[in-house]
């Protein structure tokens, strides 16, 4: 036994057990490290799962309202824009019960002229060729569009 005593208390078993006992020491701090990574992740695991859910469970309401909001300010510009035209109707109907203002549309409308005065009427011969010329089938009179068709199947027939 008194090797194993002078052993003990010999430098090199001390510090051989310094190393096991430093060793241990780190192996358990990593080990409580590991322990409380993977709880953390966990938790970060269900924080994330609670996340996602909340963003999957809002989703559908988040996009209801936000259209149901552009709905709203469609429906309010739409309501600006019928009360602006209210507005210019009374306008125009306030001028037409005006005597002074339906005369004058009435003159120029329909061209009449008051008794003394003579009226007439200047055309633009040339304006008047264009306008013939560019007159699409649904302008033109039925007996026209009817001619048009005689004559094409004239020259269909040479």
């Amino acid at each position: 036994m008194a090797v194993k005593d002078r052993d003990r208390f010999s430098t090199a078993t001390r510090i051989r057990l310094l190393g096991e006992q430093t060793a241990a020491r780190v192996y358990r701090s990593q080990t409580k490290r590991q322990a409380r990574r993977s709880r953390l992740t966990g938790r970060a695991a269900l924080l994330a799962l609670v996340v996602c859910s909340l963003v999957v469970a809002l989703a559908y309401p988040i996009r209801q309202y936000v259209s149901q909001r552009a709905e709203i300010a469609d429906m309010q510009r739409e309501r600006e824009e019928a009360a602006e035209r209210v507005e210019q109707l009374r306008d125009l109907k306030a001028r037409w019960q005006d005597d002074a203002y339906a005369e004058q549309r009435i003159r120029q409308r329909l061209h009449y002229v008051k008794p003394g005065e003579t009226g007439f009427i200047v055309v633009d011969p040339d304006a008047a060729k264009k306008s013939r010329t560019d007159r699409s089938q649904a302008d033109r009179p039925w007996y026209a569009n009817i001619w048009d068709g005689v004559d094409k199947a004239d020259a269909a027939g040479r």
